[in-house]
């Protein structure tokens, strides 16, 4: 059993969320959770396109966050909304997969334009699966480097963004 999940929406291997959501586990880890990660790459596309709700991939998907103390989900902003394939994914997961669980969401995006992507699209989603749903981060590009150790550059985003993910571990604990 894994402590904390983290889900990746992208579908680009090397896309800004990732790199976000690999950062964020990296923080985790150090504080002595162990983290399974899931990114929607990792998902057959049959199962996905085709809905197979019951497929081994998906049971052993649900069973991992629902087994998990609290789960990290991030996704890029697509059409001022999460991705499609994430939203494909979550339709095939149990309806209270995340009852009760503390939950993270992440979003990233080009600009501030679609920072409430986050409220009005993302978190209503993880609440209809029951969802803990936590404050949430948005980052806009400008504010990450994929090379850097660091990934968050802005300093007052940084803060943000540990400031939330200690309250999610307090949380997960």
């Amino acid at each position: 059993m894994s402590d904390i999940v983290i889900i990746s929406g992208s579908p680009s291997d090397t896309s800004k969320t990732k790199k976000v959501l690999d950062y964020l586990g990296t923080i985790l880890k150090r504080d002595g959770f162990s983290i399974k990660y899931i990114s929607v790459r990792d998902v057959s596309k049959d199962v996905l396109f085709e809905g197979k709700y019951d497929s081994p991939e998906i049971q052993n998907i649900a069973t991992l966050i629902q087994d998990a103390k609290g789960v990290i989900i991030g996704s890029p902003i697509y059409k001022s909304a999460y991705s499609g394939v994430l939203k494909t994914l979550i339709d095939l997961l149990p309806q209270d997969v995340l009852k009760h669980k503390p939950v993270l969401p992440l979003m990233t995006g080009g600009s501030a334009a679609h920072l409430l992507a986050l409220e009005y699209t993302f978190k209503p989603l993880l609440a209809s699966l029951k969802a803990h749903n936590l404050k949430g981060l948005y980052f806009i590009d400008s504010q990450i480097d994929k090379q850097g150790e660091i990934t968050i550059i802005d300093e007052d985003t940084l803060k943000r963004t540990k400031k939330q993910l200690y309250y999610f571990e307090k949380l997960a604990k």
